[in-house]
């Protein structure tokens, strides 16, 4: 059974998060012709420094932009700190295995989810019912013991 811990619930700060979110990728898909999807920009940024050469700014601005924010949200109203019960081994393990299905899926959920849908991308829309699909069905096995 999933039960909402009513007293951290932040509905506004998440609304206005998806509403930046949303702001952001318009702004770069409108200002400069570029998809906002994070695996794609870190990718390509990483690929860049590998052989050898600069980012292209924007990327960096990109990037930097939302780690900077993060820092800033989390000075100005810390999260509480999360509970997951789990030893790091399979946190690391789903972690690589998140990153794998980025690089398999062609990018990430912020590519497909918020830029890919937005465009109507077929591509995007299965790639975003694969996402929840297994998020539903991993959600239910690990609450189901």
């Amino acid at each position: 059974m999933f039960n909402v811990d009513w007293q951290h619930f932040t509905p506004w700060s998440a609304l206005a998060g998806g509403a930046l979110i949303g702001l952001s990728a318009g702004a770069l898909g409108l200002g400069a012709g570029k998809i906002a999807g994070i695996s794609g920009i870190l990718g390509a940024s990483v690929d860049a420094l590998r052989r050898g050469a600069a980012p292209a700014g924007w990327r960096m601005a990109f990037l930097g932009g939302i780690v900077a924010a993060s820092l800033l949200w989390a000075a100005r109203a810390p999260v509480p700190g999360a509970q997951h019960g789990h030893a790091w081994e399979p946190i690391a393990l789903a972690g690589l295995l998140v990153g794998f299905g980025t690089r398999l899926g062609s990018g990430c959920a912020s590519g497909h989810g918020v830029c890919g849908l937005s465009r109507l991308s077929a591509r995007s829309a299965v790639a975003v019912a694969t996402f929840m699909g297994f998020a539903m069905l991993t959600a239910t096995v690990l609450h189901a013991r």
